[in-house]
């Protein structure tokens, strides 16, 4: 993205419905972002299991679903979902219960699918799996200014090593803007700025999200403010 661009989507945006429009234009990516990953740890899965015929079925039985799922099939692609959590091998019935998380999701049954994405945080002995688990429940407490519920989910994931820290400062940061507390979202986005490993996608978006913060009052931190969040 260019900074002409860069500037051309702020201005645009400064005269939107705000934050809120952010959050709506760019959620379905972070989301989306996190359900690709959960594919590409399947795709890890089947290459594993490849040799084993009933992987392999579970794989055939998983791809399946998520191609009813892509269609729009919902009915179809919850009961071939149903079948792979009660027959299926390896991590394939935990990946099965993601998606059906994120079905709960598309329906707009939020308070069940964070309960969904909770439950799997649980069960999961994957530790990226469990943070990605967290790290949906959250997004979906976003509109909704959870602050202590988001907070205690995103917790583990703030260490800037953590793959999904940028995202989960992303997300805690606008539920400290729907609580209006426009600081404290100022400050997670910019530890999210601050981070060297924040890919580019991410450092744009959060660089909008700063634009519409300092347009509404909130300044950006500078290295000399002693309240600025530390560089890592």
């Amino acid at each position: 993205m260019t900074e002409e661009r860069i500037f051309s989507e702020i201005d645009e945006e400064l005269r939107s419905d705000r934050m809120k429009s952010l959050w709506r234009r760019f959620g379905p990516w972070i989301i989306g972002a996190a359900v690709l990953v959960v594919l590409l740890v399947a795709i890890n899965e089947g290459w594993r299991w490849y040799k084993n015929d009933q992987a392999a079925r579970s794989s055939e039985q998983f791809y399946s679903a998520m191609d009813l799922l892509t269609g729009g099939d919902l009915f179809a692609a919850n009961e071939a979902l149903n079948q792979t959590i009660a027959s299926g091998s390896g991590q394939y019935p935990l990946l099965a219960r993601f998606a059906q998380a994120s079905i709960l999701a598309g329906e707009g049954k939020i308070e069940e699918a964070v309960a969904a994405y909770d439950a799997l945080a649980t069960a999961s002995t994957n530790n990226r799996l469990r943070e990605l688990a967290l790290l949906l429940a959250s997004s979906l407490l976003v509109d909704s200014a959870d602050i202590v519920g988001i907070q205690s989910r995103l917790a583990g994931l703030m260490a800037p090593d953590n793959p999904y820290q940028g995202s989960a400062r992303e997300t805690l940061g606008l539920a400290y803007y729907r609580a209006g507390d426009l600081e404290a979202a100022q400050r997670e986005f910019a530890e999210v700025v601050a981070n060297p490993n924040t890919p580019v996608e991410l450092l744009n978006r959060v660089q909008l999200y700063q634009a519409q913060l300092q347009a509404e009052g909130a300044p950006i931190p500078h290295e000399d403010d002693p309240d600025a969040p530390p560089h890592h």
